[in-house]
């Protein structure tokens, strides 16, 4: 009730009701939840002479998240194994799922940043949510952040069942198909350059005895060889000649 009565006398109304309708519960602290959604690119400084911006709490929040994620999966999950639950976490706090959940809670009209950011592939909505929820913990606790992330992301945002059973090791799947067919698998990193932003951007290529199978980029070594070999099991599955090819190559080494 009391921070009921405070938010009536209180100039950030409408900052208040944002914070309200997304966690379910009313701020205490509502200048954690704006240095959440402070971009650096927007970065300022404080009275003590810092900039203020969501980094330190992205990294707050990115091991509670995990933390609670963690425990949800493992209480959900009651007769699968340590490789099953790490892989439905890992999918649930992977930076796409991450600017989805964002997104869908609305955080994206609350997030401060240079404009010409919003069109790139950069995860300021994912590094926003994390940074959020590293808000919530250090306003309202540990308990009230388990019921946040439990009711407004895995109960309202997401299909955990359904997202449990997704495959999406893309690199696992060409590397089971090259090992059927014996083909030699390889991946390079092609190419490394920055955004906009001074974050590393990686090229991979995916080669099937030499030859190119496909292309990615990403902000990690691991990303990009993941888009890489999506797009290589793309092409073994269109194209007929080039899996010949593939194959014919490793028979004309061993002839030669």
């Amino acid at each position: 009730m009391l921070y009921r009565i405070r938010l009536f006398l209180c100039s950030k109304k409408e900052p208040y009701f944002a914070l309200y309708k997304i966690t379910g519960y009313h701020p205490k602290d509502i200048t954690l939840y704006e240095e959440a959604l402070l971009h650096k690119s927007y970065a300022k400084r404080d009275t003590n002479g810092r900039y203020r911006n969501n980094e330190r709490l992205e990294f707050l929040g990115d091991a509670i998240l995990s933390a609670i994620i963690a425990d949800i999966v493992f209480k959900k999950f009651k007769n699968c194994d340590e490789g099953f639950l790490t892989n439905t976490r890992s999918k649930i706090v992977k930076r796409g799922t991450l600017d989805l959940i964002s997104r869908e809670l609305g955080l994206h009209k609350l997030i401060v940043s240079s404009s010409h950011l919003r069109s790139q592939k950069n995860h300021i909505l994912g590094n926003a949510l994390e940074a959020f929820i590293g808000a919530v913990y250090l306003d309202l606790g540990y308990r009230k952040t388990h019921r946040f992330i439990e009711a407004k992301i895995i109960k309202t945002c997401i299909n955990i069942d359904a997202l449990a059973k997704k495959e999406e090791n893309f690199k696992s799947k060409l590397l089971e198909w090259s090992q059927k067919y014996k083909v030699e698998l390889e991946f390079r990193v092609v190419e490394k350059y920055t955004d906009n932003e001074n974050n590393l951007i990686f090229q991979s290529q995916a080669l099937l005895n030499g030859i190119m199978a496909g292309i990615g980029t990403g902000y990690s070594k691991k990303e990009s060889e993941q888009q890489a070999s999506h797009i290589a099991l793309k092409k073994i599955k269109a194209n007929k000649e080039f899996v010949q090819r593939v194959i014919d190559v490793k028979r004309e080494a061993e002839r030669g």
